[in-house]
Parts: C-alpha cells; structure tokens; sequence
C-alpha cells in the first residue's frame, strides 16, 4: 500500500465542497481533520463529511502531527498568514487563490516554504487538467504560429443584496478580478510563457461596497503578445478562451472548470482555411487533477505544475491591474515589486 497524504482543511468554507469529494476519492489521500474558529461547528462539518478528527482552532490543527497538509479556504485577507503558519507547522499547502496579496506576502510566503521544505501551491484547478496541458501544448508546438492575442473572460451575477458575501467586503480583500479575474490573468501568463506583462492597462466599475464588481484589463507581453481580458459579478455567466495564432485560433468554450460534472468538454482549432477541427477531452475532475498533484509532489518528489515562481507573476500582474484601474494610467508589473 503506498503511503497515504492526511489532509487537514483549515475552515469551514462552502468552497471546500469543491475539494472534500476529490481527497476522499483520491488514490493516495486521506480527509483526516477539519478545524472553524468554533468547536461545535468543527464538529457538525466533520460528522456531516466523515472526517475523522474536528478542532475548534486552526491553531490545534496545524500542530496536529498526523496531518500532512492543509487546504486553505478562509476570506482572501487571511491566505498568507496561515499559509506562513501553516508551513512553519511543517505543512504542505494548497491555499485558495488568490495565495497572496501584497509583494510583501509573496516574500514571506517563499520564505517560510523554504526554509520548511514543503510544497506550498496556488489553487488554480483548471491548470492542472488535461484540457488545459493540451491548450499549452498546441502553443508551445507552433500549431497556432506565433501567438499574437489572447481574449479570455470569466463573469457571474452576484447582486448588491448579498452583501455579506466575501466577494463583496473590501476589508476582506474582495473584488471581481481577486476573484475570478485571476482566472484568465493567470492562463494569460502562463499560456505565454514569458512571466508577466510588460504593460497593463485596466479599467473597473466600482459597486456599493467599493469593491471592483467588474474589471477590464489589457496585458502587453515583451514579444509583443497581448491578453485582454475581464471579470464581474453583474452580468449573466459567461466564461471563454481564444487563442488567437497567425495560423490558428483555439476557441476554449470551458475554460475554469471542465469535467467537473462528468461531462467531456470540447476545443476547437480553426485553421486558416476555416477548417475547424474539435478536439475532445474525457471528463475528469479538475479537483481531482489538483490533489494529485499534491500527492506526487510530497510522496513522490514530483515538481509542482504551479510555482511560487509563477504566482509571484499573477500576483504582479493583478496589483498591476488594480493600480491601473486606480488612476487610470498604464502601470508595468515589474513596478509592483
């Protein structure tokens, strides 16, 4: 029997129904402990999903020694200090994205992974699914030739009246683009392939929380490649990629979440003679793809497919947009350090 990776989740946050079904049918993983600022609501949770052990602080389960590591869901605002405890605890960490939110953060957060020796990841599901591995490959092999832009957008509604929705509380670090307009910043950098834009420009539409509840940015890439892309919370959903090629388009109809409720989903590949080809991918759990990779990075060595080095690019980016959306002038990421 190979050895099994014990997972501990620090809160009790809805997103966490995302991950509990995926640890618990993972090969390698086990769902062995929950802990909420509140005991009882610790204990509920943990009889409710049948995970074994329930603490009444997050304190107690970071010094819990049978827990491998943690999956972080707590408000945006709190990422960093618990990934920062969590690692010190000796834990590996899948913390909800956005894993940072200042440069500062980001150092720490290096910091601590280092000098603890554990994989601390950024939880980007959809990068670690076969959908997304396929998109980057036909990039990288020149099947679209030169990559010249990238349109890409992720919305849904989210009215005024929820107000205690996280999303929509400044002090918690809320906003559209922290929360689904990292989305498509970060397949933007990554399907490049060149770390972060050179230039951002962003404009955003402020609700009555004073968070962004829409944001519009376009990111300029050294090789001359541009990204335009967008998040909200006050339009219908609606999500896609195109990557726009000298010779080819690929046309990404489920980009965030595909296979999650097993169903195949499609590409596709449009070439100069308007030919399309579809390109099929199985239905697989991008939730599912995220926890394997976990267990091959501490029980088999396997690098990470998300680096620090690569959320330190998002993270540049994003408080690139932010700042652009501010005052309404172009700002370079590398500024932002």
């Amino acid at each position: 029997m190979p050895r099994m990776l014990r997972w501990g989740l620090l809160s009790t946050a809805t997103i966490n129904e995302a991950l509990i079904g995926p640890i618990q049918q993972a090969a390698r993983s086990e769902l062995a402990a929950v802990a909420s600022r509140n005991g009882e609501r610790a204990a509920a949770y943990a009889r409710q999903h049948q995970i074994a052990k329930s603490y009444g602080s997050y304190e107690a389960l970071l010094a819990d020694p049978e827990i491998d590591a943690v999956y972080i869901s707590l408000p945006n605002s709190m990422h960093a200090e618990w990934t920062v405890k969590a690692a010190n605890a000796g834990k590996h960490v899948l913390c909800e994205k956005p894993l940072v939110v200042s440069m500062a953060e980001m150092d720490r957060v290096e910091e601590a992974a280092a000098a603890n020796g554990v994989t601390v990841f950024e939880a980007f599901m959809y990068l670690h699914h076969p959908q997304t591995k396929q998109a980057l490959e036909l990039v990288r092999s020149g099947r679209l030739g030169t990559l010249q832009t990238i349109h890409s957008w992720f919305h849904f509604y989210l009215p005024a009246s929820n107000a205690a929705n996280v999303r929509l509380q400044a002090n918690l670090t809320g906003g559209s683009a922290w929360d689904v307009g990292v989305y498509p910043n970060s397949l933007a950098i990554v399907m490049i392939g060149e770390g972060a834009p050179v230039e951002v420009w962003a404009h955003q539409i402020l609700g009555e929380s004073g968070v962004d509840v829409g944001m519009r940015a376009q990111l300029l890439f050294a090789s001359g490649t541009v990204a335009q892309i967008s998040s909200g919370f006050r339009t219908p959903f609606r999500e896609a990629v195109y990557l726009v090629g000298e010779e080819a388009t690929l046309h990404i109809a489920e980009p965030w979440k595909p296979g999650l409720y097993g169903a195949p989903t499609q590409m596709t590949l449009t070439g100069l003679d308007n030919g399309a080809e579809t390109l099929v991918i199985p239905a697989v759990n991008p939730y599912l793809c995220e926890v394997e990779t976990m267990e091959a990075c501490v029980l088999d060595g396997a690098a990470p497919v998300i680096t620090l080095q690569q959320s330190r690019a998002f993270l540049s980016s994003i408080l690139a947009i932010y700042e652009s959306a501010r005052t309404g002038k172009v700002v370079r990421p590398a500024d932002m350090a």
